[in-house]
């Protein structure tokens, strides 16, 4: 097991920074010369880019009526980085688990990023990282833009969208391969944020934008063929950092919420410094779909990264999510340099309601259940009308062995009573987000769980990955399936169910 220290850091690395295992025989060899976990352990980098497989390996029996592709994006970082790392910095590898007639395969693929094919030209990093110091002399962004946080399909394309909103690229959702950035149809913006949603009933997408200079929100809706339906400028009083979009069958919904950086200090010195400011409050702004006027309305000071769904019951509009109270927690200054995003990353949330009356402004809140859970997804076929269940990924605190950010079992809510079902992936095993995947030909007559739920996961004692099946009416049960891929699969952020109508043609 290798091992090394970083003298301006306590964290000591190891070739499984999360238990022990083999030496990595996949992952570049400048890993080592960097004191970070996150590119390390189930976190490191893989060399194994544009496989192809179609015999994997199955124990227990893949559904018939799973027909589809299984998709995941996530980081995975190509040159060693020239400042310090930090996940969101990752060169994007998007992974596909396909599934037709009870039958499975696997491919991969790097998004060839217009900042990646010139690092990959200049064979170094030429972009410094999230952290800092940014060089605004670089096209696009100061710092890179890598396609790497979501993956969603609309209009016969896979588009990539990247955490700090950056430009779209799209890929060939059977073969993975890489089309170029998405044509902007926007007169606003060439950039779309980390979370666009697409109405699988009309074929709509919904996507807004964020930035520096006013105007500081744009939002818009595409048609299904990929034409602007619709956009406008969103008043803000400032920058602000928002993550999600929701929708209803009359509303989109936006977000801005307390947590945002100075932008005078980044000017200054080239550093951005995110604050969360606990007396200001958070704020979700109803505008009808195609309008231009937004209703805002007022919470308790949180921040939101991902909502599971939103409808409309009457006069009340009803938002599923996870809120975090605590978005920047303090640094342990015996991390080192990497203390602030080690504490950033390790993410602390629970499963949460909003409820808006929309005729007397009335606001009602509170918890659906306290355990520490996010990456929350739920079935898309009722996206914008009511739903009662959403799958969650379980996050251990810091206190409870999490030092970095880690996916240790499965949840299924339902958030009309809290109850929960959980699975554990084992010890050593860890996950990523999940999608529920609907049965082939169902439709909202269909019972709201009735069909399937998948993610991949990686056992750290030998580096060895699976893509699991559950079914979700009971994931307590465990994996109906479960396919072993044919390499380690880095941890990762996003995934997204492609339905196999839309896909195979």
């Amino acid at each position: 097991m290798t091992r090394q220290t970083n003298p301006q850091s306590d964290f000591p690395i190891t070739e499984a920074s999360l238990g022990a295992a083999p030496q990595l025989n996949d992952a570049p060899s400048w890993i080592y010369e960097i004191d970070n976990p996150y590119l390390h352990g189930v976190y490191a980098p893989t060399e194994n880019i544009n496989i192809s497989a179609d015999q994997l390996t199955v124990e227990g029996e893949i559904p018939t009526d799973m027909h589809g592709a299984y998709l995941r994006n996530g980081p995975n970082p190509r040159q060693k980085p020239k400042n310090q790392y930090h996940s969101f910095d990752g060169d994007g590898l998007v992974h596909g688990v396909y599934f037709a007639d009870g039958k499975v395969s696997y491919r991969n693929s790097q998004i060839l990023t217009a900042a990646l094919l010139r690092e990959q030209q200049e064979q170094q990093a030429v972009w410094p990282g999230v952290m800092g110091p940014f060089d605004f002399s670089l096209p696009d962004f100061p710092i890179k833009d890598t396609s790497n946080t979501d993956i969603i399909w609309h209009n016969g394309r896979l588009i990539t969208l990247w955490y700090n909103s950056g430009i779209p690229y799209t890929m060939d959702p059977i073969t993975l391969e890489n089309l170029g950035p998405l044509d902007s149809p926007s007169a606003l913006t060439r950039k779309m944020s980390a979370h666009s949603r697409v109405d699988w009933q009309t074929g709509e997408m919904f996507f807004f934008d964020y930035g520096d200079t006013p105007p500081y929100m744009t939002y818009g809706v595409l048609n299904p063929d990929g034409t602007l339906k619709h956009e406008c400028a969103i008043d803000l009083p400032a920058p602000r950092l928002p993550h999600e979009i929701t929708f209803t069958e009359n509303y989109a919904i936006l977000h801005d919420h307390p947590l945002f950086h100075d932008i005078d200090v980044l000017k200054r010195h080239n550093m951005r410094v995110i604050r969360f400011h606990r007396d200001m409050p958070s704020r979700f702004g109803l505008i009808p779909r195609l309008g231009t006027q937004v209703r805002w309305f007022e919470c308790e000071p949180c921040y939101v990264l991902h909502t599971s769904n939103a409808w409309e019951d009457g006069d009340w509009v009803t938002i599923d999510g996870c809120r975090s109270t605590n978005p920047m927690p303090d640094a342990d200054p015996s991390e080192g340099a990497l203390s602030h995003m080690l504490a950033y990353m390790r993410l602390e949330a629970n499963n949460y309601r909003w409820r808006f009356n929309i005729r007397t402004g009335e606001v009602r809140e509170g918890p659906i259940c306290d355990l520490n859970s996010e990456f929350n997804k739920s079935n898309q076929i009722f996206h914008g009308v009511k739903t009662r269940y959403a799958y969650h990924q379980k996050i251990p605190l810091r206190a409870e062995g999490g030092h970095t950010l880690r996916f240790t079992g499965l949840i299924k809510y339902d958030n009309d009573t809290g109850h929960r079902q959980e699975w554990d992936y084992g010890p050593g095993v860890f996950g990523s987000e999940a999608v529920f995947v609907p049965k082939r030909g169902a439709d909202r007559s269909s019972e709201e769980d009735d069909g399937y739920v998948t993610n991949i996961v990686t056992d750290t004692k030998d580096w060895t990955s699976y893509c699991l099946v559950f079914n979700a009416k009971d994931v307590s049960l465990g994996p109906i399936a479960k396919i072993k891929l044919p390499h380690r699969v880095p941890y990762g952020f996003h995934g997204w169910w492609a339905r196999g109508q839309d896909i195979y043609r």
